[in-house]
Formats: C-alpha cells, structure tokens, sequence
C-alpha cells in the first residue's frame, strides 16, 4: 500500500466513483477468471491469475500523454500550464482535449462519466477539478506511452498512483463494460486475453499471442527498452482520481525529440530538474511530407501536411510533433489564415489526424 504521506486525501466523490467500478468489477470476477483460466490453459505457460495480476501492480505504469505546445483557453501552452501550476489538470478544467470536447455538464464525457463511476461527478457540488484525470496502463514499457493517439510526450507516474486509478479496457468513449481497480483487474485483463485472442494485436503490437503477452509481462524488464507502441485504439485507460502533483506523483517526463532546443522542450527540461525526475526522451515519429499516407486518415490529410510543411516548417525538417504544434498554435492565435479550410474545428480535427497517421506509419527521429 502506498505511503499515506504520499497520498492525496480524495473528494467524497473521488471516493465513490472508486467503491463503485471496484464493486462492479468484484460483481464481474468470477465470470473474469473462468475467462482467464480457459486463456491460460491455451497458453503454452504456467502462470497463474494471481501472479499476472500482481505483475501489473508491480511493472505497469499510468502514463498520461499530452502535447505541451498546444495552447489552452487563457493563452498558457500545455507546458507552460504544468510548469506555473504543478499539477496536470483534467479537461474539465483546461477546456482542450486531444479527444473529443465533450466535458462539460450534459456532454458526452459527462454523461460517460455518469454511467462509468454511478454518478459520483454528477452530485451537488462537485467541482471540474475533482474530476478524473485520463491516461492509460502501460504494461509493455512502450517509451511513447501506453496512449500516444493523445500527445507526443507523457508524465510516467509513480507506482503508488495505481491504488487510486480505475481502469477500462477501450476508450471510455466506446462505453466499456470490463472495469477494474488494481486490487480487482481480472475483468480488466480477461478482456485484453479475449482481444489478444480474437485479434492478434496486443497493446499496440501486432502478432503478439496470449503467451508472449503473458512472458513479457511477467518478467521483469528495463523500463524505455521496448519499441514504439503506437497504440492509437487498443489499449487500457486509466482514469486517475484526486490530484496529480508533479512533484509528488511523476516519476519521469518521457518528451517527443522533435522538441530539443525548443521553448517547449526548454519548459519540460525545467519542470524535470525542479521537481527531481528524470527528462527522458523517445524515438520520436517523423514522415516526409510525401510520405503521408492518404487512407488511414482520409484524403484531407496529406494536402494539410504539405501545407504545415510548407507554411510552418525549417529547412531539412521532416513532419513531425513539433511542426504539427506550430500549425496548431496558428490555428488559434491566428484563424483567418485558415479561413479557406472550412470551420476551425474541422481543421483541428485534421491536425490530429495527421499527427495519428505518424504515430501510425512515422519512423523514429534519425537523431
């Protein structure tokens, strides 16, 4: 158990919302190891459920991606936000989002919210900051991140933090009906053992089978060793309760190399030095802009990338995180420049998009 020093007291809400997936998760156990149990007997292996489940607990961690240079509601970046106000806010009180922009009351995360944690957000009182926060369970040490589809860096968080975190295997817009807590992940992970099973992709990883999830998982590894995940749908979310203090609760800032020698990577530096982690960097996802693939994210997608390159990029750059930021923060402060695209928001949304396709397709920085 962690450390009651260490640990932030939570909301009455933040408590409810915790007792409830918990209950719905021991409601749905013993359906989970029957589940296991026919995964395991097919595996090759001799684990047991018991001993999985305490590999998560001990070698997975939450990472929360974001993109620190995208700018929030009062002209603060992402970055700039984290380092003024030392904690990681949720998008109920950022007002961004590199999902949908649905948390407000009566939105569609709102109502998610509702149905996932038994209305304890919904309750008189309750303030966006007592929200959850959203992240994802990395159990393979992917250096991006067990959620990249939402940003180009992430906070790794501290093992302690798993005690106050539910989990859901899918996107929480999806509605997942497998929840889980850490001391209750058999519905969790029965149903990453039934998706592994039908797909044969496993967090981001094509071709990995129920035994060698089970192998990697179970031994113990040197963290930021394992290749890019690229996990854009399938992985597990976390949604973190009470407050994310970055000096308390991170234990490494994990940046995107597109960002060295820039302001936001400058701001990211200072946050790790001041708080005492580790600034670590990945292998990065870059493209060149001819090499932007049209399908995966519609025809709209590669046209958009050869004008940020175009209009936004340094010469020898290829597309990458940072160039995407530029045209984001353009978007923003200056949208007459995009007039001839449509609404705004379309071309936001096209931004993501093109930042999928190289999480998707893109090769690690060359430096």
């Amino acid at each position: 158990m962690p450390d009651p020093v260490t640990t932030p007291a939570l909301t009455p809400a933040q408590a409810a919302a915790l007792r409830h997936v918990r209950h719905v998760a021991l409601r749905d156990r013993p359906a989970a190891l029957a589940a296991i149990a026919r995964h395991l007997a097919g595996s090759g292996t001799a684990y047991q459920a018991e001993e999985i489940v305490a590999a998560v607990a001990a070698h997975g961690r939450l990472t929360l991606n974001f993109h620190p240079d995208r700018l929030l509601g009062d002209g603060r970046t992402v970055a700039e936000a984290l380092d003024q106000d030392g904690v990681y806010r949720s998008q109920f009180e950022t007002g961004i989002s590199n999902g949908g922009l649905t948390a407000f009351p009566g939105g569609d995360r709102d109502r998610w919210e509702a149905a996932l944690f038994g209305g304890a957000y919904q309750r008189p009182g309750v303030l966006p900051g007592e929200r959850p926060k959203y992240g994802g369970l990395n159990l393979l040490d992917h250096p991006d991140g067990a959620c990249p589809r939402f940003g180009s860096c992430h906070l790794r968080l501290r093992p302690e933090v798993l005690a106050r975190a539910t989990f859901t295997f899918g996107d929480t817009h999806t509605q997942p009906k497998d929840l889980g807590t850490l001391d209750v992940f058999e519905p969790v992970l029965a149903a990453l053992l039934d998706a592994t099973a039908g797909t044969g992709v496993c967090l981001g990883v094509a071709g990995m089978d129920t035994g060698m999830l089970l192998r990697t998982l179970l031994r113990r590894r040197q963290r930021e060793s394992a290749a890019a995940g690229r996990a854009l749908d399938d992985y597990i979310e976390a949604q973190i309760h009470g407050e994310l203090s970055l000096a308390r609760d991170v234990e490494a800032l994990v940046v995107d190399p597109s960002f060295r020698g820039t302001d936001a990577g400058r701001i990211l530096a200072g946050i790790a030095r001041r708080h005492g982690f580790p600034l670590c960097w990945h292998g990065g996802f870059e493209l060149p802009v001819d090499g932007v693939d049209a399908e995966f994210r519609g025809p709209a997608i590669p046209p958009l990338a050869a004008r940020v390159h175009a209009e936004f990029g340094r010469p020898g750059e290829l597309v990458h995180a940072a160039l995407i930021g530029r045209a984001a923060a353009s978007l923003v402060r200056e949208p007459e420049r995009w007039a001839d695209r449509g609404p705004i928001d379309v071309t936001l949304q096209h931004l993501k998009q093109l930042w999928h396709v190289l999480v998707r397709f893109g090769t690690p920085a060359a430096d």
